[in-house]
This record gives C-alpha cells, structure tokens and sequence, in this order.
C-alpha cells in the first residue's frame, strides 16, 4: 500500500539556517531517501514552495465558489514537502515516518486510496 508522509514545519525557523545546515538537512534527507529504495518502498516526493505562494480553491455543492491567497487553514506549521513510499505495512510507513530528518514539526502518514 502507498502512503503519503506529509512534513510541516514552521518557516520562519527556515530564516535562520546556514547553508551549512541546508546541506546537511538535503544530505539527511538523501540518506532517509536510500533506504526507502533499499527497502523497496519507491519513495517520490519534493519540497514545497513557501505558503505565502499557495492559494486555495474553495468548493460548496461541488461548485467552484472562492480561490483565495495561502493555506486553508490558520496554523504555526505549514505543509513544506510530501513523500510517497509503497510499504508492506502502516508499521513500516510510520517507522520510516520517524526517521525523516526533522528539526520541528510532524509528519503526517495517510495511506493512498488506489483508485
């Protein structure tokens, strides 16, 4: 089964990183990737542009009634990147859940419905 891992942070902490902490977070995050594919999990993914890019559509009676600026909803921490990994298991998807390299935040595990 696949499941999606949804990352979400707080982008203000963003501001203060050294590039020397980006490298290793993109090094960290190269590594969780290898073993997802030495585990046969076929993991995709990418990281998102800031919040302040994303608009929504909103939809009411299954019309298009709003698109407005940002996020769907007030939060400290904003959807930054996803991953999608094909597991055995939830146990599996959430063991590989805790090992991604966060520094604040959580992670979201939803199974993907295959249509």
């Amino acid at each position: 089964m696949r499941y999606v891992l949804l990352l979400y942070g707080n982008e203000k902490l963003d501001e203060n990183v050294t590039p020397e902490q980006w490298q290793a977070t993109i090094e960290a995050h190269n590594a969780w990737t290898q073993e997802a594919i030495d585990r046969g999990m076929k993991p995709s993914g990418d990281a998102l542009q800031p919040v302040a890019t994303a608009k929504t559509a909103r939809f009411e009676d299954t019309k298009h009634t709003l698109t407005t600026d940002g996020p769907f909803a007030e939060t400290k921490e904003q959807l930054g990147g996803f991953y999608i990994i094909d597991c055995d298991t939830e146990a599996d998807a959430l063991e590989m859940a805790a090992k991604l390299p966060m520094l604040t935040g959580s992670v979201e595990v939803r199974p993907v419905i295959e249509f």
